[in-house]
């Protein structure tokens, strides 16, 4: 993409979590949706608790109680951005809709792009990756069984196997409709 293009018009205090499982390209189609908008990125990994981290990389799922606060924290985020009239992005699993309602205390009007893609080519993304605390098969299943996906009135879905350019102007196109 080309960030000299003008940009799409979003408003200064415009919210989006883009979610889905580990390994959909929450935190590269976010950076790149960020480049795109002119708004900021805030990767929801780098919130999680030292505990939380140790827990994952033990291959150990994590509970709603272990969520609980860093959700909290990232619905802060997106309350302080959007007060101060910054747009920003957050990548998130934001597996369960009760999580995403957490979010959107902080967002009320949040807009939501979900990268929904199927298990064997998440697995390959996973495994593919060696520097990141989240990694295995067992860990995606445990997402993948707690994943409440989210409906039409509540994101804007698409598939991972389209090209990165493809998912960022579909998202766009649609949350301009």
């Amino acid at each position: 993409m080309n960030s000299s293009v003008s940009r799409p018009l979003i408003s200064p205090s415009s919210c989006f979590l883009v979610m889905g499982v580990s390994g959909s390209g929450k935190s590269h189609i976010g950076r790149q949706l960020a480049n795109e908008t002119g708004a900021t990125f805030i990767d929801g990994d780098d919130y999680h608790s030292s505990l939380s981290i140790a827990k994952m990389s033990r291959g150990e799922p994590l509970s709603d109680n272990d969520r609980k606060e860093w959700l909290e924290t990232l619905a802060a985020l997106f309350r302080e951005h959007r007060q101060n009239g910054e747009p920003v992005i957050i990548g998130c699993s934001a597996l369960k809709r009760r999580y995403r309602d957490i979010l959107r205390q902080g967002a009320p009007g949040l807009r939501i792009l979900y990268l929904h893609g199927e298990r064997d080519i998440l697995l390959k993304r996973l495994n593919s990756r060696g520097d990141h605390f989240f990694n295995g098969e067992h860990m995606l299943n445990s997402q993948l069984d707690t994943l409440e996906i989210p409906g039409d009135d509540e994101a804007i879905r698409c598939n991972i196997e389209q090209m990165p350019a493809e998912i960022i102007q579909q998202f766009l196109a649609r949350i301009q409709q």
